[in-house]
């Protein structure tokens, strides 16, 4: 979403309605996609790779749907989703790439910093739709939905410089 100016200075696109009154641009995490934006990624008939990049804010503790008593962290109950995660992508042929705790923001605002940033390599834009939506990690999704406060999950393609 960049442009470069006469100058050659990076300038930035209109935003349109991702930009809030004062022209700061929105963000709001969330802990699931939209239906509209699976079914995008479903309908998707290339073949190359994505990667999805995750920046993960977590709960302070464990908050289960179920109501079950739990002594661990938002970060513990993520990380048992994680591991389990990793054996499901694994398997259908992705990988997780990259994974660090973010330590401080650079340039910009935001009101909350995130705590990981990760990313995993899917082999298409429906295999990963496949692999969010599949029963299996449905089930292993209370952890995720309990250890998560919010979460950007951005579709990512590398490009030469």
């Amino acid at each position: 979403m960049i442009d470069k100016g006469l100058d050659g200075v990076p300038i930035f696109r209109n935003l349109g309605s991702q930009m809030d009154r004062e022209g700061h641009v929105k963000i709001e995490n969330h802990i699931y996609p939209t239906a509209d934006r699976i079914a995008a990624l479903m309908g998707n008939p290339s073949a190359e790779p994505i990667v999805m990049l995750n920046l993960l804010k977590f709960r302070d503790k464990a908050v289960y749907a179920d109501g079950r008593a739990t002594a661990l962290t938002g970060r513990e109950a993520y990380m048992l989703y994680g591991e389990a995660m990793r054996k499901v992508v694994e398997k259908n042929g992705g990988r997780f790439v990259f994974q660090a705790a973010i330590e401080q923001l650079v340039i910009g605002e935001v009101e909350q910093m995130w705590d990981i940033v990760a990313l995993v390599e899917y082999p298409s834009a429906s295999a990963f739709a496949k692999i969010a939506t599949s029963p299996e990690v449905s089930e292993i999704g209370v952890h995720r939905a309990a250890g998560l406060e919010g979460q950007l999950l951005i579709r990512v393609q590398q490009r030469p410089f």
